[in-house]
């Protein structure tokens, strides 16, 4: 275990305290994760539409970033962070106020970078996006 397993793992419980940015931009925590992987059941609230009812691209960015991090976290060695140094998003179907599954993997991890990929699926499995992010290894630094 390290200090990134064990974060996920309190996590998963749906007991942690989420930082503010993650509060207030409601991107909730994840529900499950193993080596390379984590999943998400996500829901939108109405107040994260648009006003003709899709959701702001921005937004679905700011998950991907997240459940892209979630799966780095399963793999980033013991006193080593990371750090989204690149990110894209591809944008397949327009999301609306349904329910998304999100999951993330890690598709390549060495010394220095981390590869990770997610899908976005609505609930009858229609894909709405996919993202890509490079994550650099960094040391740890508690502060």
């Amino acid at each position: 275990m390290t200090w990134a397993t064990d974060q996920l793992d309190i996590l998963k419980t749906g007991n942690a305290e989420l930082p503010p940015v993650v509060r207030t931009l409601q991107l909730g925590a994840l529900n499950n994760w193993s080596e390379g992987r984590a999943v998400k059941h996500w829901h939108p609230s109405e107040e994260l539409l648009n006003a003709d009812g899709s959701m702001f691209g921005g937004y679905i960015a700011a998950l991907a970033d997240q459940m892209l991090a979630f799966a780095a976290m399963t793999v980033v060695p013991d006193g080593s962070a990371f750090r989204t140094v690149n990110l894209n998003v591809q944008f397949i179907r327009v999301a609306r106020a349904h329910p998304l599954l999100i999951e993330a993997q890690v598709i390549s991890a060495t010394k220095s970078v981390i590869v990770v990929e997610a899908t976005f699926l609505r609930e009858d499995g229609e894909l709405i996006a996919r993202a890509s992010a490079q994550q650099m290894v960094v040391p740890f630094s508690a502060g």
